[in-house]
C-alpha cells in the first residue's frame, strides 16, 4: 500500500498516545435533563475544549461502542484561520508550528493539516465499534491527502465510496468550471460493518400478490468478484416451468429436475461463471414465495428473480436532492435563531441519511467538529420520527460551543415558537449533557496529589488501558477496588481520590492483602494496578497475580 508522508509525520504518529486524560466536567446550568433528572455522562452529551483531549477522555467510556462517526473538519481552504494548537513535545515541530494560524500563503498548510487530523483520526478509529462506519465532509483542497491518511489508518480494504454531494447547485462561477459539489469519504470500521439503505416511504412497487407490493430483482450476484471458484456452493440450477405464469407474468420454479421444465444457471459475465446470492438452503425456504422466474425479451431467455418489498433503496454515491444543498442548512438554522449566526452550516438533511445508513434505533453517533450542532439536531428529528433511542456526542472547541452549538439543541429539544418549519416550532423533545473538560489528569498532578479523578473515572482510565475496550461502571465495585473481568481474569485498581493515596497502605500490595485476595478468588488469575508492591515476583506467580505500579503504568507509551 502506497503511504502518505509528511512533514511532522513522525512526531504525530503516536502522539495520541502522549495526550493526557482528562475528566468529562457535566454543567447542570447549561445541560437539558427532564424534570428531575440529573446530569449523566451516559446520556446525550455536547462536550466544550479541545478535540483531541475530548476524544481521548472518552476512550474509558466509549472505546468500540460508537456505530456511526461523522465529522466536518476545517477543509484547509486558506481562508479559515484555523491553527494547529496541538500539544507536540518536540521543540522542532513547535518551532516549525509557530507560524499560525494557517493561511493561503503558507505553503506548508496541508502538512499541518495532516499533521492536525492524524491524530484525531487514530482516537476516532479506536472509538469506532467494528460493525460501525465514519463520514468525513471534505472538499478538493485536502480530500486527496485524507483519503491516503485514511487507507493507513482504518485500512485500504475498508474503504466504502466518495460521495458527491451537490452542495451548490447554482455552482461557483470561478476557476474555469463552475464548482457545485464537496464530499463525503466513507470507510467502515471492519468487514463486519451494516450499511442500511435509505428508506423511501413513497415509493410505488409494480406488481402485487398475497403478501403485499412488490418489484423483482435479480438473483443473481452481477459482481463478478463472486464466482464459482470462490463461491463455488453459490452456483447450482433452478428450473423454471415455462407454462406456469401468473398475474404477474411471473413462473414457478424447481430445485429439483422436472420433465419439460427449463434448466437456469447464473449466467456467465465477461467470460466467467458468477453465481446467486443465495445458497440452496434459503431458496428452498422460499422458493415460490419471495422468488420466482421471469421470462425476458429475448427469446427463450429466463432470469430467477427475487420479490423486494422494502420501501427503501441503497445509497447512491451522487448526492443531489435539493435537501442535500447547504442553503436549506443556512435557511434551517436562521429559522432556529431568528438571525444568521453561523457560515456553511450543514443540511440536517444530510446528516439524517448518513445516520439512517449507519445506524439502529439505539446506535451511538459521535461528531467531534460538531460546529452548528446539526448533528445533534438530525439525530433528535430521526428519534421523533421512529421512536429511536439514538444517543449523540459532540464536541466543539470553539467559545461558541455554548451559545450557538447547544443553544440550536435546547431550542429545537423545547421548541421555536417563531420558527416555520413545524418541526422545530412544536420541539424534537430529548435530553443533554453539557460537558467540561478538566484539567488533564497528568504525571505531575497525580504524584502531587492535585486535581484528582473520582475513583470510577481513574478507575475508567486503568481499565481502558489493560483491556481497550469500553469500561463499563456495572462491573466496578469500589469497595473492593474491583473495576472488571476479562478472559477469565479479575483486575482491581487500589486508588483513592486523596491526596495521600500513593503513600496510604490501603493503597499497596503486601503479603497479607495478597493471600486474602487468592483466597477470596481461588483458582483466578489478577491483576492489579496500585501504587506499591511489596511482595517478590515469584511469589505473586504463584498465586496467579500480576502487578502493575501507579501512576506510572498509565504513561506508558509502548
Amino acid at each position: 500500500m502506497t503511504q502518505l508522508h509528511f512533514r511532522g509525520k513522525e512526531f504525530v504518529y503516536n502522539h495520541h498516545l502522549s495526550v493526557p486524560y482528562s475528566e468529562l466536567k457535566p454543567d447542570a446550568k447549561k445541560s437539558v435533563i427532564t424534570k428531575g433528572g440529573q446530569p449523566r455522562l451516559d446520556d446525550n452529551l455536547i462536550i466544550h475544549g479541545d478535540n483531541l483531549r475530548a476524544l481521548k477522555a472518552l476512550l474509558p467510556r466509549y472505546e468500540g461502542r460508537v456505530n456511526c462517526i461523522y465529522i466536518d473538519p476545517p477543509y484547509n481552504t486558506g481562508n479559515e484561520g484555523w491553527s494547529y494548537n496541538d500539544n507536540v513535545n518536540m521543540p522542532y515541530l513547535k518551532d516549525w508550528l509557530s507560524n499560525n494560524p494557517v493561511n493561503n500563503e503558507d505553503m506548508e498548510r496541508h502538512e499541518k493539516w495532516c499533521c492536525m487530523m492524524w491524530p484525531r483520526l487514530t482516537l476516532l478509529h479506536q472509538l469506532l465499534a467494528d460493525d460501525g462506519a465514519i463520514f468525513i465532509s471534505i472538499d478538493d483542497n485536502e480530500v486527496h491527502h485524507l483519503r491516503m491518511m485514511m487507507d493507513e489508518i482504518f485500512g485500504e480494504g475498508n474503504f466504502v465510496e466518495l460521495i458527491a454531494i451537490a452542495s451548490n447547485p447554482r455552482g461557483r462561477d470561478y476557476g474555469g468550471i463552475a464548482k457545485m459539489h464537496d464530499y463525503v469519504l466513507v470507510y467502515k470500521k471492519t468487514q463486519n460493518a451494516i450499511l442500511n439503505n435509505l428508506p423511501e416511504p413513497d415509493k410505488t412497487f409494480p406488481f402485487k400478490d398475497e403478501d403485499g407490493d412488490f418489484e423483482t430483482r435479480e438473483l443473481r450476484n452481477r459482481n463478478i468478484a463472486f464466482n464459482i471458484n470462490n463461491r463455488p456452493n453459490l452456483y447450482y440450477p433452478f428450473y423454471i416451468n415455462p407454462n406456469s405464469h401468473d398475474k404477474n407474468n411471473l413462473y414457478k420454479i424447481s430445485l429439483e429436475a422436472k420433465k419439460g421444465w427449463v434448466e437456469i444457471f447464473p449466467k456467465e459475465s465477461q467470460g466467467i461463471k458468477t453465481v446467486w446470492r443465495w445458497g440452496i438452503e434459503k431458496s428452498s425456504r422460499f422458493i415460490n414465495k419471495e422468488i420466482v422466474g421471469k421470462k425476458m425479451k429475448e427469446e427463450g431467455q429466463w432470469q430467477i428473480v427475487e420479490k423486494y418489498r422494502e420501501k427503501s433503496k441503497m445509497a447512491r454515491s451522487i448526492w443531489s436532492d435539493k435537501e442535500v444543498n447547504n442553503e436549506k442548512g443556512t435557511l434551517l438554522l436562521k429559522d432556529i435563531f431568528n438571525k444568521k449566526i453561523f457560515d456553511f452550516p450543514k443540511p440536517a438533511q444530510m446528516i439524517k441519511n448518513i445516520i439512517q445508513i449507519a445506524t439502529n434505533k439505539n446506535s451511538i453517533i459521535l461528531d467531534s467538529f460538531a460546529g452548528s450542532g446539526t448533528t445533534a439536531h438530525a439525530v433528535l428529528a430521526l428519534n421523533k420520527e421512529n421512536g429511536g433511542d439514538r444517543k449523540f456526542i459532540l464536541i466543539e472547541c470553539e467559545d461558541y460551543a455554548d451559545n450557538i452549538t447547544a443553544e440550536r439543541v435546547r431550542r429545537v429539544i423545547k421548541g421555536v415558537p417563531t420558527a416555520k418549519n413545524e418541526e422545530i416550532k412544536n420541539g424534537l423533545g430529548g435530553e443533554f449533557t453539557f460537558c467540561e473538560l478538566s484539567n488533564p489528569i497528568d504525571f505531575d498532578s497525580l504524584l502531587a496529589g492535585k486535581d484528582l479523578p473520582s475513583y470510577k473515572e481513574f478507575a475508567g482510565l486503568v481499565w481502558n488501558l489493560f483491556a481497550a475496550t469500553a469500561f463499563d461502571e456495572k462491573q466496578c465495585n469500589e469497595k473492593e477496588f474491583i473495576i472488571g473481568e476479562k478472559d477469565g481474569e479479575l483486575v482491581f485498581c487500589f486508588y483513592k481520590p486523596n491526596k495521600n493515596f500513593l503513600l496510604s497502605h490501603e493503597s499497596c500490595l503486601n503479603t497479607n492483602r495478597m493471600e486474602e485476595l487468592s483466597a477470596q478468588h481461588p483458582s483466578t488469575n489478577i491483576m492489579i494496578y496500585a501504587p506499591a508492591c511489596f511482595v517478590p515476583n515469584d511469589m505473586l506467580k504463584k498465586h496467579n497475580i500480576r502487578f502493575a505500579p501507579l501512576p506510572f503504568a498509565l504513561f506508558k507509551l509502548g
